[in-house]
């Protein structure tokens, strides 16, 4: 009786001690790394909120003794960029107004071709994908040039359409590959009992696969959203004056040459236009990371 208690009790795990060597090590690299990454931040919001006696003291650590988050308000409203004292917020809104149609358009896009390429391949499908797949290798700044000269000719360089264009031909073949890759391992069975049902290709994507592939709906929209409002160089060339967005107007402001060099709102400035992302990443953390896994599952 007691041999066959002893057989049926569960094994137990000796307990690992909480200060050993290997996790005090993996504990010491992520602090350090988060300290890596976190401090430029902490200088960034600190200088923010000085004054511009206490930045040219040139203490870049020293938490400012009054803060003033009057800076923010006035690197909203009323800093000069050039011969005009408006601040950033016209930037501000033009991204928001570039990034939300040029993010749907683009992940919409995506998420049809990487679902026509899955069920519904054709002769050249294929070849396709592969001319797509070559476009995510080829460094953006190659292209720059023929298309500067496309949209001359058509008459719509340095247009709200032309930035609006770019940002979606550029994030369509890596959106294509990763909704490509989650379609993929969906079973084909489901798709042909959708077509005995009299299910046709628009009616089956949007009824069945599209919100099948809500985690990586997720995960593209996070990429191309961040992307898109962190981007500066095609906002530059391509957009046109009055369509500048936020990331080329901070580049305005910082470049200044005139007066006095004021970092204070510089930092400020910087704060303001980073706020978007990182909220994205803030908010919606877990379920990129998420939408990553599954596409890593399915794919």
């Amino acid at each position: 009786m007691n041999a066959k208690t002893h057989l049926t009790q569960p094994l137990r795990r000796p307990r690992r001690a909480f200060f050993s060597p290997a996790r005090m090590g993996i504990y010491a690299f992520l602090i350090s790394v988060s300290a890596f990454f976190l401090l430029p931040l902490y200088v960034m919001v600190v200088t923010s909120l000085k004054t511009a006696p206490e930045v040219r003291q040139a203490m870049l650590f020293a938490w400012p003794a009054n803060p003033q988050f009057g800076n923010w308000v006035e690197a909203w409203s009323s800093a000069c960029i050039a011969l005009q004292c408006k601040g950033i917020q016209g930037g501000f809104w033009n991204s928001v107004r570039l990034v939300i149609p040029a993010t749907v358009l683009s992940v919409f896009l995506g998420a049809l071709n990487g679902y026509a390429l899955s069920f519904w391949r054709s002769k050249w499908g294929d070849i396709l994908f592969g001319i797509m797949m070559l476009g995510a290798f080829v460094p953006f700044q190659v292209m720059i040039y023929p298309l500067v000269a496309w949209f001359r000719l058509g008459g719509f360089y340095n247009t709200y359409w032309s930035i609006l264009l770019v940002h979606c031909i550029f994030g369509m073949p890596l959106l294509t590959l990763l909704f490509r890759n989650y379609y993929v391992a969906v079973p084909q069975e489901l798709f042909k009992a959708a077509r005995i049902d009299g299910g046709g290709f628009w009616r089956i994507f949007l009824q069945l696969m599209l919100p099948m592939a809500t985690p990586m709906l997720i995960v593209a929209t996070i990429l191309q959203l961040t992307g898109i409002w962190n981007d500066y160089l095609f906002g530059l060339i391509f957009a046109g004056q009055d369509n500048y967005p936020m990331t080329v107007q901070l580049n305005n402001l910082v470049g200044t040459t005139f007066g006095e060099r004021r970092y204070h709102i510089d930092m400020a400035a910087t704060i303001l236009t980073s706020l978007v992302p990182l909220a994205v990443y803030f908010f919606s953390g877990r379920w990129f990371v998420r939408g990553i896994a599954a596409g890593a599952v399915k794919g």
